[in-house]
């Protein structure tokens, strides 16, 4: 094989390699490209709570912005030291907003906020 050959080779394979290694981390990126299951538009992966909080659930839609800003405040204004895991809608008809959070002692607590960002109740569990 000649050295012109042998070097066109290399490059091929070379961009072969770039371009499924591209591919892959793109498709990590996005979330792989495949729905859910559960009707969310969200990746599977972002539906998936830490240890102990259950999943989000498909009828309720994460908090963003301003809003998800004034939810966390009243929750950690209401549970001193705690640390949210999630804010979020509630389909239950508790309140308007709901964050999952995890007290300093180590329980969790669903903090229930209003549509003018009042806290009118604190359970226990996630």
């Amino acid at each position: 094989m000649t050295d012109k050959v042998k070097n066109t080779l290399l490059i091929v394979a070379s961009m072969t390699a770039l371009a499924l290694g591209g591919s892959a981390i793109a498709g990590a990126a996005s979330g792989g490209g495949s729905s859910s299951s559960n009707g969310n538009s969200a990746s599977p992966a972002a539906n998936r709570g830490p240890a102990g909080l259950p999943p989000q659930r498909a009828d309720e839609t994460l908090l963003t912005g301003d809003t998800a800003a004034q939810v966390r405040k009243a929750a950690l204004a209401k549970v001193s030291g705690g640390t949210i895991e999630r804010v979020e809608t509630d389909a239950d008809g508790n309140a308007a907003y709901e964050a999952h959070m995890v007290r300093s002692d180590g329980t969790r607590v669903t903090v229930y906020v209003t549509k003018s960002f009042d806290v009118v109740s604190v359970k226990s569990g996630p």
